[in-house]
């Protein structure tokens, strides 16, 4: 869980793509603040899944966005790796080829899918609603 409360408390997001314009895409599209009750969000572009499962593991990351569509290894096989081997492991939005594809970011356990190309509002909902849940609770 993310202390908001801290004078400078970020939220680590890891967006994975073999693509540099997909990240970018991803990045230019949530902003640096992509809700007014959130706080700042660091991202984490990676292109490899090696570093994807390292960084993972470092328990520093508060959502992981991963491209369905990268090469050698798809997002959706990594989100499915990611939720087997760690233990409360962050909330993975996968980006799928199209819309009909979400079916299979529920294979992977993805919590929320979003399809190419990425539609800024669509991308900012998804993310919003599963970085405010993990928030404590304002008093």
């Amino acid at each position: 869980m993310v202390d908001a409360q801290a004078p400078e408390a970020r939220l680590k997001v890891l967006v994975y793509s073999d693509d540099v314009t997909v990240r970018q895409s991803v990045i230019l599209a949530l902003g640096r603040r992509p809700h007014p009750d959130l706080p700042e969000v660091e991202y984490v572009e990676v292109a490899t899944e090696p570093v994807v499962i390292s960084t993972m593991d470092s328990g520093q990351i508060a959502l992981a966005i991963l491209d369905g569509e990268a090469v050698p290894a798809g997002g959706m096989g990594i989100a499915k790796q990611l939720k087997d081997e760690i233990f409360r492991c962050p909330p993975v939005l996968v980006l799928t080829g199209r819309p009909q594809d979400a079916w299979l970011a529920t294979w992977s356990r993805a919590e929320a899918a979003v399809p190419h190309p990425i539609d800024p509002i669509q991308l900012a909902e998804a993310v919003v609603g599963l970085l405010l849940p993990r928030l404590p609770a304002q008093t």
